[in-house]
């Protein structure tokens, strides 16, 4: 390759990692800080923003998040917090948070990124802050750690845990922001760079194996490797490398790819920023990139799982839902139906029968009449929300169904109704029927596949 050509592409890397550094995705950095090429980040900001391949209306969403670069990218040192979330282990939050990663910047350029194994961090020093339901019972944990952070549905919620337990556990950098990145990000980029090697390391990775590969490699295949345990998650440091390289020799229509890619993860809350500054946080807001439980003045409705197996079982986990609100009866009835189908074969080390802790969010002033197929079940309140649940059990191979009825509260109501649905972090997409049944009994239905957080309102 000559020379100019290298540098146009080492350029339109750069300009790549902007996106990156936005969402603080460290699957970028790592790349940048081994090669120490750096460039300016706001002038690089509007080019980006005229190759997605997106309409005018994203693009001006787009434009939002680049106008907070000039406040990030000046001389004063900011340190973020990355969490990597496996969404094969759900936990509220997005996934299991097996590791996490220190991200410096300053002045527009990165100065330093380190990623630790969080069981690892976790074995220090003691919290002594009591866990919440069902974690002591279910996971054996005496301690709320960094690890289990992610215990809401709320990613502002989270980030304030996680900066909390980070500092408790002796964490000593002061933060700017928290950002939590799923698993998913990682076979979907390999659909656009082809399969990687990793010298030192057996096979190779492709978007069809990655992921079960890389899980085999930090539960198993360390310890056949002889490498320690404490560095047995370094594996995605030189994983993140060969992917950006590859990324960087592949054409133009790839990146493209690649960015868009990017902005379907941040829809759909696979990428998720808190920053502490206030008026960063509200353009994060705006876009919907901040994971927040949204407030909602009709219906509402989230379902969240908490893996409580220790298992990476909610990869061959399937869910449906049917979702009726009846205004006939004196008091309007809402029953909700959520299928779990466990498509996994056979019992292994990282499958196993399906244990979750089930809470389904719902508008608040609701009342649980009933409910089948969960045990333990649990009532609460969550910012102004109201959540019933409990401990579900899905055998390999099986399918089971857990319902709820309960009384929605008096403004919720037949002539203005709208219902918002909000997708849980970590979640594929969720398929689901809405009905709504009129005061003479007259029913209407819609169907949803829930990709993103939805909403819709009566016609008529």
């Amino acid at each position: 390759m000559d020379s100019g050509k290298k540098r146009r592409q080492n350029r339109f890397l750069i300009k790549f990692w902007v996106v990156a550094i936005l969402s603080l995705t460290a699957w970028y950095s790592f790349l940048q800080l081994q090669d120490k090429k750096f460039t300016s980040i706001a002038k690089v900001a509007n080019s980006v923003v005229k190759i997605l391949p997106v309409d005018q209306e994203r693009k001006e969403e787009l434009n939002i998040i680049f106008g907070i670069i000039p406040e990030i990218a000046n001389e004063e040192e900011k340190t973020f917090l990355i969490l990597f979330q496996n969404n094969n282990e759900l936990r509220p939050g997005g996934g299991y948070i097996g590791a996490f990663g220190i991200l410096k910047i300053k002045g527009e350029k990165v100065i330093a990124i380190d990623t630790h194994d969080t069981n690892v961090f976790d074995s220090g020093i003691s919290t002594k802050i009591e866990p919440p339901f069902p974690m002591k019972d279910y996971l054996k944990v005496s301690d709320w750690e960094l690890r289990d952070s992610n215990w809401s549905p709320d990613f502002a919620t989270n980030a304030e845990k996680a900066e909390e337990l980070y500092q408790i556990e002796g964490g000593e950098e002061e933060l700017s922001g928290v950002v939590a990145i799923s698993t998913k990000l990682l076979p979907s980029f390999l659909e656009i760079t082809g399969p990687v090697s990793i010298p030192g390391f057996p096979g190779e990775y492709n978007s069809d194996n990655a992921i079960e590969k890389l899980q085999f490699q930090v539960e198993k295949g360390y310890v056949e490797q002889g490498i320690a345990q404490g560095k047995r998650k370094y594996i995605m440091k030189d994983l993140a490398k060969a992917i950006l390289l590859k990324a960087q020799e592949g054409s133009l229509s790839d990146k493209k790819a690649l960015v868009a890619k990017m902005e379907k993860h941040l829809n759909e809350k696979d990428v998720m920023i808190n920053f502490k500054d206030t008026k960063l946080q509200e353009k994060i807001k705006k876009l919907g990139w901040n994971g927040e439980l949204k407030k909602s003045e009709q219906d509402y409705l989230m379902m969240v799982d908490a893996n409580m197996a220790s298992y990476k079982t909610d990869q061959v986990i399937k869910r449906s839902f049917e979702y009726t609100a009846d205004f006939s009866r004196e008091k309007p009835r809402a029953t909700l139906d959520i299928k779990y189908r466990h498509n996994g074969r056979l019992r292994n080390w990282y499958i196993k029968d399906y244990k979750s802790y089930l809470r389904i969010f719902v508008p608040d002033g609701s009342w649980l009449a009933n409910s089948e197929n969960l045990t333990d079940v649990q009532y609460g309140s969550e910012q102004d929300k109201k959540f019933f649940g409990g401990i579900i059990n899905v055998p390999v191979g099986t399918i089971k169904t857990v319902s709820f009825s309960y009384d929605l509260p008096d403004n919720v109501t037949f002539e203005n109704y709208k219902i918002l649905i909000q997708k849980q972090s970590g979640i594929d997409l969720v398929k689901g029927k809405i009905k709504l049944i009129d005061e003479n009994g007259k029913g209407s239905g819609y169907s949803v596949e829930l990709k993103e957080d939805w909403e819709i309102e009566k016609e008529g």
